[in-house]
């Protein structure tokens, strides 16, 4: 090999090396405000009146591989809201109706407005369609409302949130469920979507305007591969199910969400061309751990880790956290923790997959 050659591929090595290092460099957010619904609820729930506190996401099993004891995170342990915090090297968020926060450096880094259960849009939408929704229902606007409310006493300039991370979700796919789950047809269903969208996106452009410069909006899930979804909508003809087991027609429906709002993030982009508004691919996030399978034991790829019954593991009548319902030996290999949510594990790898995408799009250092 000659000289030059040897140098050539000497700096190659050099400069990849320089660029992991770079790629591992923290960027410089300060602060995480948080919106959605149970994906990334850290203890709203629980703390939102008696029916909150009497969630199965307040007792056992719930929390159990990381914290040891239930937190209203609804998984074994840590959310993909906790890895980022830990990816940017903040605190993990306290939720916002955590009462035992007083101190206001309890919030010195962000706040988590998620509630478990939360829709998109108001409960009056989904009453005027004969659906009902948990007292417990906290929709965007009312999460917006506690937003405002703890940026007027503890912000007072826009500048506030110049190294902020806002994550306007993941959110909407509750105004689906209710539909899917109480007998609407998919017909029905797919016109919520603009309504849905449009919530998202103007909520969005709410917090844009009180200052934010770095907002996160995240798509839906593949919610076909998802055992609650597999239990209650069985097909007999196999075509109805791709290579992984997932329903094709479900797949399709959390796609047509996902176009939607990514259409809603470009017109939002073009109308604050300053502000960084990245798409959060939960979609192929949740792909990438169900087909690589890393460490995951593909046999229960599409069943829940604590749940009984059926083909994947699920009951709706008696679900984790009931009475007798058992928990799997090792919940390291399964993705699904309740059929519904996610394990620790299946999220820290959704994680890797999208900080990797998403932080590199940031504005660090208020720039």
């Amino acid at each position: 090999m000659s000289t030059a050659t040897t140098k050539a591929l000497s700096l190659l090595v050099l400069l990849f090396f320089v660029s992991l290092v770079h790629a591992t460099d923290p960027c410089l957010i300060n602060s995480i405000y948080q919106f959605g619904d149970s994906i990334a609820d850290t203890g709203n729930l629980i703390r939102n009146g008696p029916t909150g506190a009497k969630s199965h996401a307040a007792s056992f099993p719930y929390g159990q591989t990381y914290f040891q004891q239930a937190t209203g995170r609804c998984s074994n342990g840590q959310l993909m809201i906790d890895y980022l915090a830990r990816r940017l090297q903040l605190p993990l968020l306290n939720p916002y109706l955590n009462v035992n926060t007083t101190q206001p450096s309890s919030f010195s880094n962000g706040v988590n407005f998620a509630v478990a259960g939360s829709t998109a849009l108001n409960s009056s939408f989904f009453t005027s369609r004969n659906l009902h929704v948990p007292a417990t229902n906290t929709p965007l606007s009312t999460q917006l409302s506690w937003f405002k409310s703890h940026l007027r006493s503890t912000c007072h300039s826009p500048s506030c949130l110049k190294q902020s991370l806002i994550m306007m979700g993941e959110i909407g796919g509750n105004d689906y469920n209710y539909g899917f789950f109480q007998g609407k047809s998919t017909e029905e269903i797919r016109s919520y979507i603009p309504h849905v969208v449009g919530a998202i996106a103007a909520a969005a452009r709410e917090v844009i305007r009180a200052g934010a410069v770095n907002v996160v909006v995240p798509g839906n899930f593949p919610i076909g591969c998802f055992p609650i979804y597999l239990t209650s909508f069985p097909v007999n003809d196999p075509k109805a199910y791709d290579d992984k087991g997932c329903l094709i027609r479900l797949n399709e429906f959390a796609v047509d969400h996902n176009n939607q709002l990514q259409e809603a993030i470009s017109s939002l982009q073009k109308e604050f061309p300053g502000v960084v508004i990245v798409y959060g691919d939960y979609y192929n996030a949740f792909q990438y751990v169900l087909r690589g399978s890393v460490g995951f034991d593909k046999s229960v790829a599409l069943k829940s880790c604590c749940g009984v019954g059926g083909g994947y593991n699920y009951d709706g009548m008696r679900q984790c956290g009931a009475v007798g319902v058992p928990v799997c030996q090792n919940p390291d290999k399964f993705i699904s923790w309740d059929g519904v949510h996610l394990t620790q594990k299946a999220y820290r790898f959704m994680s890797k997959f999208l900080n990797y995408k998403i932080l590199p799009q940031l504005k660090c250092g208020g720039a």
